[in-house]
């Protein structure tokens, strides 16, 4: 080849080069990578841009049951007004999936990564102590979160009062939910005298522990045995023997259901054949299975709907329709925290974190699938209806609804 023609190309081909990298950069400026929005999503995005939302729950470990019960519920939430051409000026919400393995401290790092993500709002997590875990991360960096089933009082309004502003739930709270359970146990099985067995690890078990005592003991009736366990446990005989000596007229358990259902299995075992009281724990995850239909025979449990009302038929067509499987309160609560988030946007009318925020606080009465509830500015908290179901041979029957003070 000629050297002299070699080089000429060459040349060339340099300068074609230098042609399409100026062309490529702008007309010669250098390359500006897009702006990151910040957390919380202060840069309201433009119309028709997904709405981030991320779902920190249980989705492995001890309370996997809620989690995916909860997801499920969100997700068909979020999928029905996607399919309904969204909101606004056809938003359509994207969901962002974290485990936080049913522990604290991995809903922290949960919610760090969805902070991450530049998402709007978070959904769960479903349980108190990973809620607990995120409270700190969406405060400072102003992201609404809406537990669906978090229970305990000071999520929301703190020891001291004060609210905790960007955090709100779909549920009633433990301080009406022990009081629904004394009474029942007071007025409905006519107990004079009870005992108690909470988790002393969790927040949840002890705070319903605690608002039982005090309704309890308020009324004039005997709290004759206390004792603690610790979640995880699988032998509840020694305790089990410390109340069976006391003799109360009834047992309290506020826990979840793969530790109530081993106590339920050994109480029965043991003969004790008082009625056996539980919280909203027991609302999900095969209790029956652990404990044994028979030995779930007079046993009450407070929860937050009952899936064989006729007005939730039609939510059960859809999730089992779409997931193969029945849904429990856990689902139906999933599904309004979710549709609680998406009237906050309209109402707001965008996701902007201070008018999202203050769309939910302001929520007012809001219908759910489960009923209709009022939201309280000051706290944070639903005023809704609670129902007691009892285990007749390992099937949940609807025993007493009980409405809100």
């Amino acid at each position: 080849m000629n050297p002299r023609k070699n080089g000429i190309l060459c040349l060339l081909l340099v300068l074609m080069c230098g042609v399409l990298v100026l062309s490529g950069c702008g007309g010669g400026g250098a390359a500006t990578p897009p702006a990151t929005p910040p957390a919380g999503g202060s840069d309201e995005p433009a119309a028709g841009e997904p709405i981030n939302v991320g779902l920190n729950l249980e989705l492995t470990g001890s309370s996997a049951e809620f989690g995916l019960s909860g997801q499920n519920g969100m997700k068909l939430a979020f999928d029905k007004v996607n399919a309904e051409g969204g909101v606004l000026d056809g938003r359509m919400f994207n969901y962002i999936p974290a485990d936080n393995k049913s522990e604290a401290g991995e809903a922290t790092s949960a919610t760090t990564r969805l902070v991450g993500e530049n998402v709007v709002a978070i959904l769960g997590p479903m349980t108190t102590a990973a809620v607990l875990g995120s409270i700190q991360l969406v405060t400072d960096n102003n992201i609404v979160l809406i537990t669906p089933s978090g229970t305990n009082a000071r999520l929301t309004v703190n020891e001291d009062g004060t609210l905790n502003p960007w955090i709100f739930r779909a549920c009633f709270i433990d301080p009406f939910q022990g009081e629904v359970a004394a009474n029942f146990a007071m007025d409905v099985l006519g107990a004079e005298t009870a005992a108690i067995a909470y988790d002393i690890v969790g927040d949840y078990s002890g705070g319903l522990a605690a608002s039982f005592k005090q309704t309890f003991e308020a009324a004039g009736k005997t709290v004759v045995r206390e004792e603690q366990f610790s979640a995880g446990d699988t032998d509840f005989r020694p305790i089990i023997e410390n109340i069976k000596t006391a003799g109360p007229d009834v047992i309290f358990v506020p826990a979840y259901y793969t530790d109530d259902g081993r106590f339920v299995l050994q109480a029965r075992d043991a003969e004790v054949t008082v009625p056996i009281l539980g919280g909203d724990g027991w609302g999900s995850g095969d209790m029956v299975g652990i404990a044994g239909a028979e030995n779930m025979n007079n046993t009450f449990y407070v929860d937050f709907v009952y899936m064989d009302d006729p007005s939730l038929q039609d939510f059960v067509s859809e999730y089992q329709a779409a997931y193969n499987r029945a849904p429990d309160g856990f689902s139906v609560l999933g599904y309004e925290s979710a549709m609680m988030l998406v009237e906050a946007v309209k109402n707001a009318g965008g996701t902007d974190p201070e008018a999202l925020r203050s769309a939910l606080e302001n929520l007012g009465e809001f219908t759910g699938i489960s009923g209709t509830m009022t939201f309280d500015p000051e706290t944070h908290n639903p005023a809704k209806t609670a129902v007691i179901l009892e285990s007749v041979d390992g099937v949940k029957e609807f025993k007493q609804i009980v409405e809100p003070k």
